[in-house]
């Protein structure tokens, strides 16, 4: 007569299993994307209203001076219409003398050398002039909310930022996906669960058909 309760006993422990490892899943997933998904969601509000949240542009400009060996070196390269890395000496002494990082890839005519270090939230250049030797560079700066919204988009962020995007985006995705089917497994109880995700994804959807032109 007591037979069929093991059955319904591993059931009942396999469900519960399943329930902690979710929770687990979840939880974890939600604590690593928590300041991102705030940064994202903030940021998502400042560029959906860029128009109307004026930045603050701010430019410094500098000038220096290559030394004659340098000037020599940079003499003594033939390269013309191309585009390659600043020779190491040289890149050193120009990161010392502007601030700004000399690297990636230059662009070399026959009068100048030209390198361009855009950024978050701004732009930056350097500028050697081939026969004199006068380095030229400018830094400007957008303002913190410009900045932000370019962490956003991922714009001029480098690998590392490009790297923590993705690792965000999958831990997003345990999120969601977990939080699915914990809905599922409580939606029993919880007679609202499908109509409110069902609002989720009707709502843009028509506001994508029938709005957006």
């Amino acid at each position: 007569m007591h037979a069929p309760a093991a059955p319904a006993s591993k059931k009942r422990n396999r469900k519960s299993f399943w329930l902690k490892q979710l929770h687990t899943w979840h939880w974890m997933s939600s604590a690593i994307s928590l300041v991102g998904l705030l940064l994202f969601a903030l940021t998502g509000f400042t560029l959906n209203h860029a128009a109307d949240i004026e930045g603050s542009p701010q430019s410094v400009e500098r000038k220096a001076q290559l030394p004659e060996q340098l000037l020599t070196q940079v003499h003594a390269d033939n390269a013309a219409d191309t585009k390659k890395p600043l020779p190491a000496g040289i890149a050193d002494y120009v990161e010392n003398a502007t601030g700004m990082r000399a690297q990636g890839i230059a662009e070399w005519s026959s009068d100048e050398i030209y390198l361009a270090l855009p950024r978050p939230g701004g732009d930056a250049w350097v500028s050697i002039d081939r026969v004199t030797g006068e380095i030229t560079s400018e830094r400007s700066s957008r303002g913190a909310i410009a900045y932000l919204n370019d962490l956003h988009k991922g714009r001029n962020a480098g690998t590392a930022w490009k790297w923590f995007i993705d690792i965000f985006v999958f831990a997003c995705i345990v999120f969601t996906l977990t939080g699915l089917v914990l809905l599922q497994m409580h939606s029993r109880h919880r007679k609202s669960t499908w109509p409110l995700v069902g609002m989720g994804l009707v709502i843009p959807a028509l506001i994508a058909i029938f709005l957006i032109h």
